[in-house]
């Protein structure tokens, strides 16, 4: 009998979360970051399902490289930008678009003699403070950028936000703000709303939305799933039962015997663990799927296995599929019970793991 845990990755979901978030965005382009694998769920994959994208995000080149390689022709932005100087010729080999963010990729830009235009995106610090210029530069870096033979006269301009979750926050307003201020003299099209940015800030439309959690059916807000949002989970993680065990009342179980059974009970054995990127912080009482039916974790979660209270599910059998996360049990659950987000688990899922394709 196979231990194969399996991550089952469905495609329609994917198609049917972009058309949930065109609908939203109200005519706006749509820019699909795919960035992190594709949110673990497989790059590659993932930008064949989103081929109806305006744009695929990524984070770095090695990204663009390898969706080049599998024949995606997509307009692709790297989100970070060049490196270093040599990359802006293997921008321009693969026709990346580069985030410009820092004084130092404007140096390497004016020392390219390369006069094959490049696409820019002029990235501006509203409130963020990781990437992007002071908006009161935002007029002087667009007019080096302008001034410079090697770069595309339509230069994007782009914002991120950093509490754009929180619908009562004024800061995401105060960055809007700040983004229209700097921005209103100078052409070109507007980037400023992620996926938190769809859900609750429609003056941060723009021309561009850049999209990630929301296309997997991750939640991005604090308390609810992607499934309460209107989005259907991509991702089901699931694994098998491979052993049950009668074990009496006082007995402890797993590492470190922290967890105590209060009667004698049936305790059920799932090939899955952290080796798998299941999070060992799951604690005893995170929920698990047998036969429709949700059994707590008990004891601790090791590298290939957790142990689980099967006196909710009286009939499981050895062999009955076990579900972590996905359809019927939101991801964002384990998530909370893992101290963690959701993001985190997806992306977090080993090479150990079998992927496979669902279109259903």
């Amino acid at each position: 009998m196979s231990r194969t845990a399996l991550a089952t990755i469905h495609l329609d979901a994917l198609r049917n979360n972009l058309a949930r978030v065109r609908e939203l965005a109200r005519g706006a382009n749509v820019m699909a970051v795919v960035k992190a694998d594709g949110y673990g769920h497989g790059l590659e994959r993932v930008a064949r399902s989103l081929s109806d994208a305006d744009a695929l995000g990524v984070a770095a080149i090695a990204d663009g490289q390898r969706l080049r390689a599998a024949r995606h022709r997509q307009r692709i932005v790297v989100l970070s930008g060049p490196d270093e100087p040599a990359d802006l010729a293997e921008l321009r080999r693969l026709q990346l678009d580069a985030v410009i963010h820092h004084e130092a990729q404007l140096a390497w830009l004016d020392a390219d003699r390369d006069p094959r235009p490049l696409h820019v995106w002029l990235k501006i610090d509203t409130g963020m403070h990781r990437l992007g210029f002071a908006p009161e530069r935002a007029i002087e870096i667009h007019a080096r950028l302008r001034a410079l033979p090697n770069v595309d006269d339509e230069i994007a301009l782009m914002t991120h936000f950093a509490a754009s979750d929180e619908f009562a926050n004024e800061l995401t307003a105060g960055q809007i703000a700040r983004f229209e201020a700097a921005t209103k003299d100078l052409p070109g099209p507007r980037s400023l709303a992620n996926s938190a940015g769809v859900l609750g800030w429609p003056a941060a439309y723009g021309d561009w939305v850049r999209v990630g959690g929301l296309l997997y059916g991750l939640s991005v807000i604090d308390g609810k799933s992607g499934s309460d949002l209107g989005f259907a989970p991509a991702m089901t993680l699931s694994t098998k039962l491979i052993s049950i065990n009668r074990i009496q009342k006082g007995e402890r179980i797993g590492y470190a015997a922290t967890w105590e059974c209060p009667e004698d009970m049936r305790v059920g054995v799932a090939a899955i663990g952290y080796g798998d990127g299941y999070p060992r912080s799951a604690g005893p009482g995170t929920p698990v799927l047998i036969r429709g039916q949700r059994a707590p974790i008990v004891g601790r979660v090791s590298m290939d296995l957790i142990t689980l209270d099967l006196r909710s599910v009286p009939d499981a059998q050895v062999g009955d599929r076990v579900v972590l996360w996905g359809r019927g049990l939101p991801v964002e659950q384990i998530a909370g019970h893992a101290g963690t987000i959701s993001y985190d688990l997806t992306c977090g899922v080993t090479r150990r793991v079998l992927f496979v394709e669902d279109e259903n």
